[in-house]
């Protein structure tokens, strides 16, 4: 590296020599010389040659570093026990701190840290052997040698080429063996377009035919690619000097961020002290994508904290086609967010190999001993444009003429890397096989019996000696034991019945994770999962569910707020946690478009995409109350528009018993897939014909169909279906009739998707006369199931009967936040629904 900016005698002090920087408690030191010092901590990266074309602006030495600013003379003598003079000392800073990998610990508020950080970096380094710098150059060259190789096979394919940083690949080598010698056995990896094609082959040991394959124009299996390559992820067996680990790249779609909270998750969910987060980020997105923030927030919250994430920020300068440089001078980078976090940053030039194992080693002890995020700062170039289609001299002409001219490193001694097409790449991972195909058979987990979830009711409402609970809650306990202790007509209310659900799971050994804002109490004070100890200065809680669970995993966790990464998360959790039930609780259902990044590209489509299964539930509290277009609507149509190919499962359970059957069901049924619910709000759950009797939950399963509660209605000719709350309703507004109702009868669609198309069928030829079948939504017609359940509904009415529906006009906000005006639409709905018919809608 040039020694350009640097004082004459730094050229001679080369990393670890053997001049040692006085600490502040180095006797005969004065003020002046350790505010020296810390200038050079805290500016001296801002000097660093980082940029390998040398266009990055950086300060001058002399803007900051000048002893004289500090009032020494450069030969003054400093320290006492191996007194040097000042011109040296300031060689010595310089080699420490303005070299090609500097420190930037700026943000770094913790004294203790900090202090670390600058021991590690001013301590005597080992130098880079021959050996080793001859094997970070291979290991570089092949990863050049790779973009070199597609382009000649593959001209016209878009492979975001990784020239320019090609650094990356032994980058990554470091870490890994670093992480082997430090006793962890995976890494969760998530990382951006550039470069990941070439790791799949070079690291992971994707086969370059299979890559090939993805661009040819008759592919040999095109069944196989429902996605990008270069959105593709793969897990594989890693051999390292330090020993064997596994690698685990996480499959991720074009939002690139997006995938960092699902790695936070998946690390979580492997549940095992030996298992790491790696993120590679590119510059422009990291400082530019929301998720980034809400994630490096939430990895520092209990129930999310993954023990810190070594992030790689491949920075080449340029976000598509809009410059990004890094500005040494006025100490502004693309990895700033990161200061939000105390995160240090190692800015590391991308050209100098020699110092990737050192910053590979700092970056990983940090990580391990203070359990804190921590970047390297890789800062490249971009050789091609964007893609390999794009003409980066349209839009760039000045930076693209100095990439031109750059040569780069010099090619090592070592011969160009061969790739085979059906032979994984040299010193490349062992993939790991494909699994197996589940078992079919469902889980094991009695309800048992009355006494049997009676002592479990006593078990969570067991209270430690001298606990005081709120009046509320001790209402709660008397209410439960009173549920238990009675006959089997005895009504259990949504939130006995939902904790039941856990508990019954939580005996059988089956782990459960629920998280979301305000879950522990419930947004409509419906779950009362934590309960707080009253005595004045106690500050002690109890989670009645954890004196179930025993050894069973259990997280029941207030989450920050924010939908997005805790969304995301959850996902990562639930894809990598298999064995436990996985929930997460919108505090109200509109909040669910905050995160529909993973809804539309994750929890949708995961499984066709990637062969990534989860079983993650989304809890969205759904129903019209008055209470404004915010409040009111967890969007059940789109999500009904993203259902095909046995994708999720959507329901709107309307009773306590119905609720409890589906969370035990999504815990015990072998085929993963995400569950959607329409939860219920304050009405629903203050219902008191929506409580179940005990016998409904000892016996039974979940219905996806619920026939009328009358079953003297077989006469009926009127048949009205619907889901959720709006049943109580016509069910009320129809005993008003009184005997001129007597022709109608109302069924229950609890689940939407897939189609309870047998079911509903059986049901509906039980009515002999039915000549009128209505579909009755309490949403706008644009915003409920209508336009679902339509085509549905007409291939199985009767060919006599007409197919009908009653909802609210169309309307863009959705529902009103006018109590007066939501009751007289709500009059005005039931009377529609339960009278003749209005020609006005009709089907189409």
């Amino acid at each position: 590296m040039s020694t350009e900016r640097l004082p004459p005698a730094a050229a001679n002090l080369a990393l670890g020599a053997s001049l040692p920087l006085p600490g502040p408690h180095s006797p005969g030191v004065d003020a002046r010389v350790l505010a020296f010092i810390e200038a050079y901590r805290q500016h001296g990266h801002r000097c660093a040659p980082l940029d390998p074309l040398g266009l990055a602006p950086r300060a001058e030495p002399g803007d900051w570093l000048a002893p004289e600013r500090f009032g020494l003379a450069p030969q003054e003598a400093v320290g006492s026990t191996a007194p040097l003079s000042v011109a040296q000392l300031q060689a010595r800073l310089h080699a420490v701190y303005c070299g090609p990998l500097s420190l930037d610990c700026s943000a770094v508020r913790d004294d203790g840290r900090r202090q670390w950080l600058h021991q590690q970096f001013e301590a005597e380094a080992p130098a880079c052997s021959e050996t080793q710098l001859v094997a970070l150059q291979a290991r570089w060259q092949q990863a050049q040698d790779w973009e070199r190789h597609m382009g000649q096979r593959q001209p016209q394919a878009k492979r975001f080429s990784l020239e320019g940083c090609e650094a990356l690949l032994p980058l990554v080598d470091a870490l890994l063996a670093e992480a082997a010698q430090r006793g962890l056995n995976e890494i969760f990896m998530g990382m951006p377009h550039r470069g990941r094609v070439n790791l799949l082959v070079n690291l992971l040991g994707m086969k370059p035919a299979q890559v090939f394959d993805y661009f040819e124009a008759q592919p040999r299996q095109p069944e196989l690619q429902r996605d990008l390559v270069y959105h593709l992820g793969l897990r594989s067996r890693i051999s390292t000097p330090q020993g064997a680990i596994w690698l685990n790249l996480a499959h991720n779609p074009s939002h690139l961020q997006s995938i960092y909270p699902v790695v936070l998750g998946m690390t979580r969910g492997a549940r095992s002290g030996r298992a790491a987060s790696l993120m590679l980020h590119g510059d422009a997105a990291f400082a530019g994508q929301g998720v980034v923030m809400e994630s490096l927030m939430l990895a520092r919250r209990p129930g999310y904290t993954v023990r810190g994430t070594v992030h790689i920020l491949i920075n080449n300068q340029l976000g598509f086609t809009e410059p990004n440089p890094l500005d040494g001078r006025q100490a502004q980078y693309a990895s700033d967010i990161a200061r939000m976090v105390d995160a240090p940053v190692l800015r590391l030039n991308a050209e100098a190999l020699a110092e990737l194992p050192r910053a590979a080693r700092i970056a990983s002890a940090y990580r391990e001993r203070f359990g804190c995020d921590v970047l390297i700062d890789l800062v490249g170039y971009r050789r091609l444009g964007h893609s390999e289609h794009d003409l980066p001299t349209l839009t760039s002409p000045r930076l693209y003429a100095v990439v031109a001219r750059h040569e780069g490193l010099e090619r090592g001694a070592s011969q160009t890397t061969v790739f085979a097409d059906d032979a994984a790449a040299p010193g490349a991972g062992t993939p790991e096989p494909p699994p197996p195909v589940p078992a079919g058979a469902w889980r094991e987990a009695p309800v048992g019996d009355q006494a049997g979830l009676s002592q479990l009711v006593e078990a969570m409402c067991r209270l430690p000696s001298g606990f005081k609970p709120h009046a509320l809650v001790a209402e709660l306990i008397a209410h439960w034991r009173r549920s238990l202790g009675g006959d089997l007509r005895q009504p259990i209310d949504w939130c006995l019945a939902e904790n039941l659900a856990y508990a019954t799971l939580l005996r059988a050994g089956i782990g459960l994770r629920l998280t979301g804002m305000d879950v522990c109490r419930g947004t409509f004070m419906h779950r009362q999962a934590l309960w707080f100890d009253q005595q004045p200065g106690s500050g002690g809680s109890l989670m009645p569910l954890r004196q179930v669970a025993g050894a069973t995993p259990l997280e029941i966790i207030n989450s920050p707020l924010s939908e997005e990464a805790v969304l995301g998360y959850e996902y990562g959790h639930s894809v990598q946690d298999r064995a436990g039930l996985s929930l997460w609780e919108a505090q109200f259902g509109d909040f669910v478009n905050g995160a529909q990044v993973y809804i539309d590209q994750y929890l949708a489509c995961g499984e066709e995409k990637w062969g990534c299964t989860s079983g993650l539930v989304l809890l969205l509290p759904h129903g019209y109350e008055g209470i404004g277009p915010e409040h009111s609507s967890a969007f059940l149509s789109r999500f009904l528009l993203l259902c095909g190919a046995d994708n999720l499962r959507v329901v709107c359970p309307s009773s306590s018993a119905q609720h409890f059957h589906l969370l035990r069901r999504q815990a015990l049924d072998p085929q993963r897939k995400p569950l959607v619910v329409m939860a219920p709000k304050t009405r629903l759950y203050k219902q008191p014909a929506s409580h179940a009797p005990l016998a409904a939950l000892l016996d039974g399963e979940f219905q996806p169909v619920l026939d009328d509660p009358d079953h003297g209605r077989r006469e009926a000719s009127r048949v009205l279906l619907c889901s959720g709350k709006l049943f109580y309703d016509l069910l009320a507004a129809r005993a008003d009739l009184g005997p001129a109702g007597e022709h109608i009868a109302l069924l229950r669609l609890e689940q939407l998707y897939p189609f309870p198309r047998a079911a509903l069928e059986r049901l509906l030829k039980r009515y002999p006369r039915l000549d009128t079948l209505v579909w009755a939504q309490e949403e706008t017609l644009n915003q409920g199931a209508w336009f679902f359940v339509r085509d549905e509904l007409e291939a199985l009415q009767p060919p006599s009967a007409r197919l009908q529906t009653v909802a609210r006009p169309n309307t863009a906000a959705g529902a009103t936040a006018s109590q007066l005006l939501h009751q007289r639409e709500q009059e005005a709905l039931l009377h529609q629904a339960l009278g003749p018919m209005p020609q006005a809608h009709s089907p189409r």
